[in-house]
């Protein structure tokens, strides 16, 4: 009965009482997410890759299931990726929120005040980048970045004023 108490503890560490994915999970799911659709991966066929349905590519890109070493391992070596990539970017609200259930005071949107997605796990974002880098002409692409940026700018500089 004992290794059930333990084993339960386990399974609930890392996420808030409401039940909600640990938001560390969200972020390296999210990661996970973004490199196979940047590499044109079917969760199907990352699913393959690694052994899994891709109704457990699903759960991990969610952050419902919570992925382990080993398999974080093969996911870096599938997407070509190191494994830090998949911490990269996180937002500091998923770094220093709780991973017991006893520290955690709450769900993680109530603790953040409300938690912005990464803006590079957008469908929108994916579709830019792939657009921008359709264009073959560098000097072409240059400009537009610079144009890019240049629009981005004027748009703070006018909220700022």
């Amino acid at each position: 009965m004992q290794a059930t108490s333990a084993r339960g503890r386990r399974a609930a560490a890392g996420r808030p009482k409401t039940g909600k994915p640990n938001p560390i999970d969200v972020h390296v799911g999210s990661r996970v997410r973004l490199r196979r659709t940047l590499l044109g991966m079917s969760q199907e066929k990352l699913g393959e890759a690694i052994g899994l349905t891709f109704q457990q590519v699903q759960k991990y890109e969610r952050g419902a299931n919570r992925i382990g070493a080993s398999r974080l391992f093969d996911l870096s070596r599938v997407l070509d990726v190191p494994v830090s990539f998949f911490f990269d970017d996180m937002p500091a609200e998923a770094a220093a929120a709780p991973v017991d259930d006893d520290e955690a005071g709450g769900g993680f949107e109530e603790r953040s005040g409300g938690y912005e997605p990464d803006p590079m796990a957008k469908r929108e974002t994916l579709e830019l980048v792939r657009a921008y880098y359709r264009i073959n002409d560098p000097s072409v692409r240059k400009r537009l970045f610079e144009l890019t940026k240049a629009v981005a700018n004027s748009g703070m500089v006018e909220a700022a004023e």
